[in-house]
């Protein structure tokens, strides 16, 4: 176990590198600094936006589409032909993941999941990446782990579910990992990992947000990574503006709903969202749809100022020390962050994935290798 409370499984512990994320909005120095640290953002926020139309840059970028979706199309069939081996790791295997680029509401899916699959008797595990961190063997995830040395997504449902977590960029070596330190896990989720073919699965949940698929490109010219109509066994689509649900196959609406708000300093202290209707409240997200949770937030009858920070922010140094709020708002996978620094005005909002009974039937039924009927 290291200083942070993470947890090596194999060979010495790894360096933490994090990646470049997405540009921001803030005032003053903050502004400054952080557009210094994040300079290829803004340009990414811009192609975000591209993506969700056919002009002349995503026709511009089309041709460059079509070589990617070759490419991805060819690795995928040499798997599904035999030419490349697909690992099986002993226990049935649910990925969730997307198709697109950007924030979907995966991981309070993946946590909904963890605690559906409990309920029906399974005892759950979890793997994933660990985006924007670099670890040289898989290493589990712990409670007390630091988000730089885990990632944000893997600590938070670690915390969350309560399930055991372990993180490595090949998820094969993951699930293996897992087996190992926890012989007692009987199925696993991948948190993402839908186009890590060498990895057998018994079931795949597509996620999408509200922009489904944009305006249907390839990456670059969009925002898919493999095809539209890619076959799944589910997908879930996250709508909270309760836009009509596309007529695919086993297509279900997912709904997140926001719990009472703990104060980042002090876990145990809660207040219910009504409490900061009368207050002058800043919202802020680090997330890659930070409109959602200002969305969610506004449906409370808060009507706060907001910020989007890049997605996969670090905070490491406090970005509303400037801000006359009186309460900001962030999510929970940001506050799993904040640990260098203390405000004493930062509240941490919950959400709580519903899922329908219709997927979670379909997806231990497919673990338990039946079709349900």
């Amino acid at each position: 176990m290291t200083s942070q409370g993470s947890c090596a499984l194999f060979g010495p512990d790894p360096h933490a590198k994090v990646r470049g994320h997405r540009g921001s909005r803030a005032g003053g120095l903050l502004a400054i600094d952080i557009l210094k640290k994040q300079r290829l953002g803004g340009a990414e926020l811009f192609l975000t936006r591209v993506w969700q139309q056919r002009g002349w840059l995503a026709w511009s970028l089309w041709p460059f589409s079509l070589v990617f979706g070759a490419l991805a199309a060819l690795r995928r069939a040499s798997f599904q032909s035999g030419l490349r081996k697909i690992e099986r790791v002993g226990v049935p295997v649910v990925v969730v993941g997307n198709v697109t680029v950007g924030g979907t509401g995966k991981t309070p899916t993946v946590i909904a999941l963890v605690r559906a699959l409990r309920e029906a008797g399974f005892t759950p595990g979890v793997i994933s990446r660990g985006y924007g961190v670099k670890v040289r063997e898989p290493r589990e995830v712990l409670a007390t782990s630091a988000a730089s040395e885990v990632g944000d997504e893997p600590l938070l449902i670690a915390r969350r579910s309560g399930a055991p977590v372990v993180i490595h960029p090949d998820r094969v070596a993951a699930a293996q990992a897992l087996r190992r330190v926890h012989p007692e896990v009987d199925a696993i989720i991948s948190d993402d990992g839908l186009q890590h073919y060498r990895l057998g699965r018994d079931a795949e949940i597509v996620v999408f947000d509200h922009r489904l698929g944009g305006n249907g490109f390839l990456l670059p010219a969009g925002p898919l990574r493999e095809g539209l109509s890619r076959s799944r066994d589910a997908t879930l689509v996250n709508n909270p503006y309760d836009r009509a649900l596309p007529a695919w196959p086993n297509t279900f609406g997912l709904r997140l709903e926001p719990g009472e708000a703990w104060h980042v300093a002090n876990p145990s202290l809660r207040r219910p969202l009504t409490q900061f209707t009368r207050q002058r409240v800043l919202a802020a997200a680090g997330i890659g749809a930070p409109e959602r949770f200002f969305a969610t937030l506004r449906a409370q009858g808060i009507a706060p100022a907001t910020r989007a920070l890049p997605d996969h922010y670090r905070f490491e140094t406090n970005p509303f020390g400037e801000d006359d709020a009186e309460a900001v708002l962030i999510t929970e996978k940001d506050a799993v962050k904040c640990t260098a620094w203390r405000d004493d005005r930062l509240w941490a909002v919950p959400v709580e994935a519903v899922l329908d009974s219709r997927l979670i039937a379909l997806v231990v039924e497919k673990l338990r290798g039946r079709t349900p009927a």
